[in-house]
């Protein structure tokens, strides 16, 4: 019987279903669609991915970098600015920089930006402060490129401008600023008033763009 079996030979066996490497018929076409969609599903899902995710929080990182970056320019130029002021212009003439549309004139200001206010040097000194710390909470849930070079540019001139206010004269929180700045027909200023001006600015034309903080886009 077995030499019988071995001469007129086996007949083949078909291959039972998903042995094979590849099936033709219906099923294996609905499986491989499911998968080419799973697939979507996930690369998709993986770019829309809300904050919580490494790649938004890797670019939050970035953001704060970045306005603390803007922040050490916009110091150290304010900084370096008056120990120059204060070392080769402070009690000499003023300097003609665009005839006498733009001069450099060395004051000390005991107000707000631009000389407002000086009655109130320690409420300043206060107001700054709390501005410094408000940025600093509020970059927690920065994702917007704009808003960080805003709060930057509002960080690093609050930081110089109370820098005096705590180690100038006459004291510790009623130092008074240096100014140097002198346009004709305006209020003498800084570097450091400058950069609050232009992030102020900024973040005004931001919320008119309706861009938030954390990179999110509304319109009212």
């Amino acid at each position: 019987m077995a030499e019988a079996e071995r001469i007129i030979g086996t007949p083949d066996i078909p291959e039972a279903a998903g042995d094979g490497p590849e099936q033709s018929g219906p099923d294996s076409e609905e499986t491989a669609a499911a998968r080419q969609d799973g697939q979507r599903q996930a690369e998709s899902g993986s770019e829309d991915a809300g904050p919580g995710d490494g790649g938004s929080a890797g670019k939050g990182k970035r953001k704060i970098a970045v306005l603390f970056a803007v922040a050490v320019v916009a110091y150290a130029f304010d900084l370096i600015s008056k120990m120059i002021v204060v070392a080769k212009l402070e009690h000499h003439e003023p300097i003609d920089l665009i005839g006498d549309w733009l001069r450099l004139s060395a004051i000390r200001n005991a107000g707000a930006a631009f000389g407002f206010g000086e009655a109130f040097t320690v409420i300043f000194t206060c107001i700054a402060a709390a501005v410094i710390v408000v940025i600093a909470r509020l970059a927690r849930k920065l994702y917007s490129l704009p808003w960080a070079i805003a709060l930057g540019l509002l960080l690093g001139g609050a930081l110089g401008n109370l820098t005096d206010r705590l180690f100038r004269a006459p004291g510790v929180f009623e130092g008074a600023v240096v100014d140097f700045i002198a346009p004709k027909g305006f209020a003498v200023f800084n570097l450091a008033d400058s950069a609050i001006v232009c992030g102020g600015i900024l973040i005004v034309l931001l919320s008119f763009r309706g861009l938030d903080p954390d990179g999110t886009v509304h319109k009212d």
